[in-house]
């Protein structure tokens, strides 16, 4: 199967595959610049940085490659709108955001001539942030890593939302592999997000007891938290995740108030800090539904020509065959 190139207003990504922006500090500027230079999008997860650390982590990712660079910043943070501005003001390539609608990002979005790409999980969202202005949609199923908005499958999302709308669809959730990728292009996508694929390379921010865990995970292992946020979170089994489920008190003696709005049910910044920095069983460890099917600790070159080689012992789709 051949790729097609992902347009997102000026953006032309030569591989439309975008990395996902896993928070906190496992999408850091490293990884992001090794997916842009093999022509994907790299994304800096912004969320519980502070603005001098996003410009670093953007100047960095700058210097390490030329290719597309973005943000993905939850708009359920406290910090939402400096973090945001910090990287339209750096140049950011395009900003992408979940859990929650924030109209004014747009309106900034214009003001810099920068693509902003709201995470949705229904085709009435994606039909209503199109008016606002969003550039793309990336469209969210149940099988995507941390928080989720919806409990539908991705397959069956996609094409509800490429009927609602004209903008580029980016599906998200449970893609892995290069059959994973032409399938999505089946349902109407015009590109992929990958989050876990991603975080179980070589140039992932975290440790290697973050990375060992993906490696022994079992479909049993993969659990949904109410998440102080607000909205389910998929992770992986640990300490942290029985205590909650069996409805331990873990609140915060001391809250950061990073968050807008917080069932402080337990302090999800310390336990994903927690996770990123190797302590897994204090942990919160996000992953997707279908982190099982990953065997290997990659580098993200080889993670693309994997793909590229699946790919292409794959048919052309009916359309791609039209138009070439």
């Amino acid at each position: 199967m051949h790729l097609p190139a992902l347009i997102i207003d000026k953006i032309v990504a030569k591989i439309p595959i975008i990395q996902g922006g896993m928070a906190t500090r496992v999408s850091t500027s490293r990884l992001a610049a090794a997916v842009a230079n093999e022509g994907g999008i790299g994304i800096i997860a912004a969320t519980a940085m502070s603005p001098d650390e996003l410009i670093q982590e953007i100047r960095t990712a700058r210097k390490l490659s030329s290719g597309i660079i973005g943000v993905n910043v939850l708009f359920a943070v406290r910090d939402f709108a400096l973090l945001v501005k910090t990287a339209l003001n750096e140049g950011i390539d395009l900003v992408i955001s979940g859990a929650g609608v924030a109209r004014d990002m747009y309106k900034w979005g214009r003001e810099t001539d920068t693509p902003i790409v709201p995470i949705v999980s229904t085709a009435k969202l994606a039909s209503m942030v199109e008016k606002m202005g969003a550039s793309a949609v990336v469209v969210e199923g149940k099988e995507a890593g941390g928080h989720l908005g919806t409990d539908r499958r991705v397959r069956d999302i996609v094409p509800e939302v490429r009927k609602a709308v004209d903008i580029p669809v980016i599906a998200a959730g449970g893609i892995i592999n290069g059959a994973d990728i032409r399938e999505a292009f089946t349902w109407g996508a015009n590109g992929v997000q990958m989050g876990t694929r991603f975080a179980a390379s070589e140039e992932s921010n975290v440790t290697d007891e973050f990375k060992q865990m993906y490696l022994k995970a079992k479909k049993e292992d993969v659990i949904l938290i109410k998440s102080p946020v607000g909205l389910p979170g998929r992770g992986l089994k640990s300490t942290l995740t029985e205590k909650l489920l069996r409805g331990e008190d873990l609140s915060p003696a001391k809250c950061n108030a990073c968050l807008k709005k917080c069932s402080k049910n337990f302090c999800i910044m310390d336990a994903l800090n927690s996770a990123q920095q190797g302590s897994i069983e204090d942990g919160l460890v996000f992953c997707g539904e279908q982190v099982e099917r990953i065997k290997e600790i990659l580098p993200v070159k080889k993670i693309f020509e994997n793909l590229k080689a699946e790919l292409a012992a794959l048919p052309d789709l009916p359309e791609q065959k039209e138009a070439t």
